[in-house]
């Protein structure tokens, strides 16, 4: 496909998707201009308008809800639901109908992301809300911007489709392989049949060497280590990209990324909430479940308006009342600018030293199957704890000193929040002896991801700067000690390292000298683990003891079909492959090479059928 018209840079974000493309043909500028494809979406019943951001909101009305004629969109016929615009505004005002933050359960793996779950905690006293799976929902996003493209871009040139083009999806850089495949699966069912995963702090850091154009050499020097910073509204994700030198010229390589923190903009719309929801409860107004999901919302745009606008004050949050049980009409309340200032800069962003630590979550019997929010609000310990982690055995520092920053995600825009995280970095690089921080000019947050991953594919065609990368983790097949059984005593589970960190795309090896037994006709699980830190672990290297380091993943489960041997042990080895898109393949390979099967990713929760 890489002789498509049209590059596509697509941001499947927690809380909008973006569309950035460059039209190669003719190419009337050098290098081809990257634009903005504006997404035809509803904004209102019946009115339908472009944007460049079509949030990530999906909303499903009752039956008898709106009058005929208003979920309907250029090219197709009335729909059961609107995404977008209209989605989120109308889920302001009826929250248990409005599916949220599909991105981040589609890397939740304690649940079935298969699995109509959405909206969770929805309207329960009704029998026409149909839920959806997060890869439904996922998907549904990416059909919306597949067909607003065919629509404006192809009408009379089939080859112009959507689906015709080179198409470069972002994920964040902390989703595992699992997330990633769902990310992938998502992309199929939308009718994008190929797609390329690239990793979002790595986009942003394409936009900006875009935006930047020939002068980003100038900005940065061999030695330098750039602190990607991404808060977005799922997801707190952390990159460190280092620059060397290679026949004189300038290069980039990601050399680390941080875990999964599923702490962003959400969880800043919750803060607030919960401060309006004690305030109004301390003046006699009491809030129930459902109105607490739509002030959330109201809070998500108060906020927006206040940490955007300049000298605001404070700005209206209204929530509408159903019924006398608790409040008849709708309630007023202002939220003001102090009152963002203090829960959100001091709450996220606290001046905690570089030793600081993220609170551990208190275990409690029974919890809420809901997404595992990061249990400690702190972005900034989160992040000392990143830069601790990553330090290298014989740095004379305590911590990786980054050089240089880059801010991304739309939790950045705000320029309070990243005055607050320099002085806390350079507060730790001055007491550990470094230089202060250099900042990178900040592109426009809202639009980085798309355009980034737009240069991106400029640069896999020879037009531009590619950051080296390979895979973001080190993964491990989870291997069972054989020893005689002893009662009360499990079996000590070995890590068998199957991909090394930094393995390029496109690799394929095979394990070295091992070999497994596997029963064919039953079912057989995979312990998969994973580790962001570990970066000397070689292909077929075997962890006796893993520590702390080495998380366990998703499982992988598979059921090795041969006719006619059924119940027999067949000695396997294992065939690893990272393909172009992203995604990571195992096979399981007879010792004849007759037989391949290949080891499913379980995207359903534990002893989920």
């Amino acid at each position: 496909m890489t002789s498509s018209r049209y590059i596509i840079g697509l941001d499947l974000g927690t809380t909008n998707c973006v569309v950035a493309y460059v039209d190669t043909q003719p190419a009337d500028t050098e290098p081809p201009a990257i634009r903005l494809f504006q997404i035809p979406q509803l904004v209102a019943p019946g009115n339908v308008e472009e944007r460049a951001l079509l949030p990530s909101f999906l909303y499903l009305p009752s039956t008898q809800e709106l009058p005929q004629g208003s979920l309907v969109l250029p090219w197709t016929d009335e729909l059961s639901f609107a995404v977008g615009t209209f989605a989120r505004t109308r889920g302001t005002e009826v929250p248990g109908r409005l599916i949220s933050s599909a991105k981040s359960w589609l890397s939740h793996a304690g649940v079935d992301r298969t699995a109509p779950l959405l909206p969770w905690g929805g309207e329960t006293n009704t029998t026409d809300l149909q839920k959806m799976s997060p890869l439904e929902v996922s998907a549904q996003y990416l059909q919306h911007i597949r067909q607003a493209w065919n629509a404006a871009m192809a009408q009379d040139s089939p080859q112009h489709r959507l689906e015709n083009q080179e198409v470069f999806l972002t994920v964040p850089a902390s989703f595992d392989a699992a997330a990633r495949e769902l990310t992938v699966q998502s992309a199929e069912q939308a009718g994008l049949p190929s797609v390329t995963l690239l990793e979002e702090p790595q986009a942003a850091c394409y936009a900006w060497i875009e935006a930047t154009g020939e002068k980003w050499r100038k900005h940065v020097r061999v030695g330098d280590v750039i602190l990607v910073c991404d808060v977005g509204g799922g997801t707190t994700d952390f990159s460190l990209i280092a620059v060397s030198e290679e026949a004189g010229e300038l290069m980039l390589k990601r050399i680390a990324v941080g875990d999964h923190i599923l702490l962003g903009g959400d969880n800043m719309d919750l803060s607030l909430a919960y401060n309006v929801q004690q305030r109004l409860a301390a003046e006699g107004t009491k809030l129930d479940a459902w109105q607490f999901r739509g002030l959330g919302q109201s809070c998500r745009a108060a906020k927006e308006n206040l940490l955007q606008a300049e000298h605001a004050e404070s700005h209206a949050v209204t929530i509408l009342g159903r019924g006398s049980g608790v409040i008849g009409g709708s309630v007023r309340t202002d939220l003001s600018y102090k009152e963002i200032e203090a829960s959100l800069v001091d709450g996220f962003f606290p001046r905690n030293s570089i030793a600081e630590r993220p609170t551990p979550s208190r275990r409690v019997g029974f919890q809420e199957m809901g997404l595992p929010y990061a249990a400690d609000p702190a972005i900034t310990r989160h992040l000392a704890k990143f830069l601790s982690q990553h330090r290298s055995p014989d740095s004379p520092h305590s911590f990786v000193h980054p050089t240089a920053l880059l801010f991304n995600g739309g939790v950045m825009k705000a320029a309070v929040l990243r005055q607050r995280l320099i002085q806390v970095l350079d507060g730790w690089l001055g007491q550990d002896g470094g230089e202060a921080v250099r900042v990178l000019a900040e592109t426009e947050l809202d639009y980085a991801v798309a355009r980034g991953a737009a240069y991106y594919g400029l640069a896999r065609r020879g037009t531009g700067v590619r950051i080296r990368s390979g895979t973001a983790r080190a993964y491990y097949i989870g291997i069972e000690t054989a020893m005689p059984a002893v009662p009360g005593v499990p079996a000590p589970l070995k890590a068998l390292c199957v991909v090394p960190f930094g393995l390029e795309e496109g690799s394929q090896n095979d394990i070295p000298g091992q070999e497994f037994g596997l029963v064919v006709g039953e079912p057989a699980q995979f312990r998969f683990l994973g580790s962001s830190t570990r970066r000397d672990d070689r292909l077929g290297d075997l962890i006796e003891e893993p520590d702390a380091e080495i998380e366990e993943l998703t499982p992988l489960e598979t059921s090795l079909a041969w006719t006619g041997q059924e119940g027999v042990t067949v000695p396997v080895r294992l065939h690893i492959q990272v393909t172009e898109v992203g995604t990571l393949e195992l096979w399981a390979v007879s010792r004849d090479e007759t037989q391949r099967w290949k080891l499913e990713f379980n995207v359903r929760m534990e002893g989920g059928e």
